[in-house]
């Protein structure tokens, strides 16, 4: 070992020693993308990266693109899961114009949407803005409140719910505890059920308020110390500097809260046993949907409920777009 030291003189560093006398590094393993290339070198860079997403491609057609097409097809049909579909034109969207239950699960399903969906998002709103006070310890509230969203759908937060707001629930007993003598049934009386439903949309708020909470750090404070020097109260500024820089905030929470809000099923479900009572006060659109396709086998009448149900959030969604242009402000406008 001392013969290299001394070739390579006393300033030789440790590594230059090793490098002399074991030989250069050797070379790095090629990546798997470069062991497949090489092993197909007929394929272009192009033609690889297809390659690579063929499993996608083949996951969108038979998961979306395909069931898409067949429920289209099938909304034309007479079809029971048990026979063969037999074709009958628009005999199951004329069948709608008739069919009380059909009203019912829209009326149902539309108080629920825009009751719940502004209330939802006013609470996100006045959560997010104080929170942007710089609250100390601010991750851990954001992760407490924004918990109940990734629970809110699930079936365990239903059963919960049902639980809690039963006759006999946490609820009620909290309510005979301060001396109500005789509480409301809150999910077997037709006049509270759906606004219980409401309330546990509601509280599925943290989504939404961590989204405003994002765009509340974007405003520039130099708005509100030019507001405060020039007089403007916090109403004022709200009104005047918030609201307006946060109207393209607010638009994408509207959106993708109404299109969610208009699929609610697992709530209805679990909390009224899969009937949509009492009553059909809980009779969300889905949830027919879901009874006359796999309740009733009548698979037909239930692919029109879907496309039907899929034009509505269409037409909403288009004229929420339309209406944008109105009320939300972009930073070129």
């Amino acid at each position: 070992m001392e013969a290299p030291v001394t070739a390579l003189g006393e300033d030789a560093t440790p590594s230059t020693i090793s490098r002399v006398t074991t030989g250069p590094a050797p070379p790095s393993p090629p990546s798997l993308r470069r062991r497949l290339l090489d092993r197909l070198p007929y394929l272009s860079d192009g033609k690889a990266a297809y390659l690579f997403l063929a499993p996608w491609f083949v996951g969108l057609g038979l998961i979306t693109v395909g069931p898409i097409a067949a429920s289209f097809y099938l909304s034309f049909t007479d079809y029971s899961l048990l026979a063969a579909p037999e074709w009958v034109g628009l005999d199951n969207f004329t069948r709608m114009a008739s069919d009380p239950r059909f009203y019912k699960a829209l009326e149902v399903t539309f108080l629920y949407v825009f009751v719940s969906v502004p209330l939802q998002l006013a609470f996100a709103l006045a959560l997010a803005l104080v929170l942007d006070k710089g609250l100390r310890g601010l991750a851990l509230y954001r992760s407490i409140y924004y918990l109940p969203s990734l629970l809110g759908s699930s079936v365990a937060v239903a059963v919960l719910w049902r639980q809690m707001f039963g006759t006999d629930g946490l609820v009620n007993t909290l309510l005979r505890a301060l001396g109500v003598d005789d509480p409301p049934g809150w999910v077997s009386t037709p006049a509270y059920a759906l606004g219980t439903l409401i309330v546990l949309n509601v509280w599925t708020f943290g989504s939404p308020m961590v989204i405003f909470l994002a765009g509340l750090r974007q405003i520039p404070q130099m708005y509100y110390e030019a507001a405060s020097i020039d007089g403007a109260g916090r109403a004022r500024r709200f009104f005047s500097i918030t609201l307006p820089l946060l109207s393209p905030i607010i638009f994408f929470n509207l959106v993708l809260q109404l299109i969610g809000s208009f699929q609610t099923f697992t709530q209805a479900f679990i909390v009224s046993g899969g009937t949509g009572g009492p009553a059909d006060s809980t009779l969300f659109y889905t949830l027919y949907l879901y009874q006359r396709g796999f309740g009733n086998f009548d698979m037909g009448y239930a692919s029109a409920l879907a496309w039907v149900l899929l034009m509505i959030v269409a037409l909403l969604t288009a004229a929420n777009f339309l209406a944008s242009k109105y009320w939300v402000f972009y930073g070129d406008d």
